[in-house]
């Protein structure tokens, strides 16, 4: 099982590496209904809130783009159950064309969790697994998820941490108990110096943390860094001047999908002083080498 195999990157005009799978067909809300309604107002988002796996697929074959999706497993802090990562790999399966398949163990699963990256990437194609430290409740190099990304890193896949200032309760008296100091991406260079060969991706623009990210990613040669999550035109001078010289390989588009539609993105991204030969890098390229995505796909 799995996918990525089906994507044709002739065809293709970007590779969205951030989209949220939201909805489960068992119904549930992985993070509660208040944070959802409030994370919807702080980022003002337009059009459908809360697309079901089909309906993202077709919203980037409409766009001719292929993209990551994701869960996020926040169970052992939040009490309930995220979208199956299962499902996820399923719906890649059912759209190859479109969907490249990560997935989310809470890293308080410990060995439990090391067992289900290990099937998840053997039995279903996942190419990648996300958390998101803040929602998650653990510092990125504690050494108690450590099980999880020798699995990871045994696998082939790859890590992608969420960092900087989170939009999930963000304006919720108390930022509804999450906590931003889980996410500083100084956590995740200690993760790249003990696993060597485990690519990263440090998600976001990391306010307030930019710098720290930056030179995490000049450091690490298997560290990246994603887009996601801001309108471009609020993106920190250094971050651009960084993607357009020592980075420019290592920088990925993401939106943060269904939170920021690619549309919204795109068309601020397009008034970005990015060099052109950096553009595609930055929209295509640089995602299809780190995802291993080959110009004609495997029928």
């Amino acid at each position: 099982m799995g996918g990525a195999k089906g994507i044709d990157l002739d065809r293709v005009t970007a590779i969205d590496v951030h989209t949220h799978a939201e909805v489960s067909a068992r119904g549930g809300d992985a993070i509660g209904a208040d944070l959802h309604a409030a994370s919807g107002d702080y980022f003002k988002v337009e059009g459908e809130r809360r697309p079901t796996l089909d309906q993202i697929a077709a919203h980037y074959r409409e766009r001719s783009m292929a993209c990551v999706v994701f869960p996020v497993d926040t169970e052992s802090a939040t009490g309930l159950p995220a979208v199956p990562n299962e499902e996820v790999a399923e719906a890649a399966l059912a759209h190859p064309d479109v969907l490249i398949p990560f997935a989310s163990v809470d890293p308080a699963k410990g060995a439990l969790g090391a067992r289900q990256v290990r099937r998840l990437v053997e039995e279903y194609g996942v190419k990648g697994f996300k958390f998101h430290p803040s929602l998650q409740e653990f510092f990125p190099n504690d050494r108690s998820a450590y099980r999880v990304y020798e699995a990871i890193r045994e696998s082939g896949a790859i890590a992608l941490f969420h960092t900087g200032q989170t939009g999930i309760g963000a304006g919720v008296p108390g930022g509804g108990g999450i906590r931003l100091k889980y996410s500083n991406p100084l956590h995740v260079d200690d993760v790249a110096a003990d696993f060597p060969g485990m690519p990263i991706i440090l998600a976001h623009p990391s306010f307030p943390w930019q710098e720290e990210a930056l030179s995490v990613a000049v450091h690490k040669p298997e560290v990246h860094i994603d887009l996601s999550g801001w309108s471009p035109k609020y993106f920190p001078p250094i971050l651009v001047q960084y993607a357009n010289s020592l980075l420019q390989d290592k920088v990925l588009f993401g939106s943060d999908y269904p939170v920021i539609s690619p549309d919204r993105w795109l068309a601020a991204f397009d008034k970005l002083d990015i060099k052109p030969e950096v553009r595609p890098k930055i929209l295509k390229d640089n995602a299809a080498r780190l995802l291993g995505l080959t110009p004609h796909p495997e029928e």
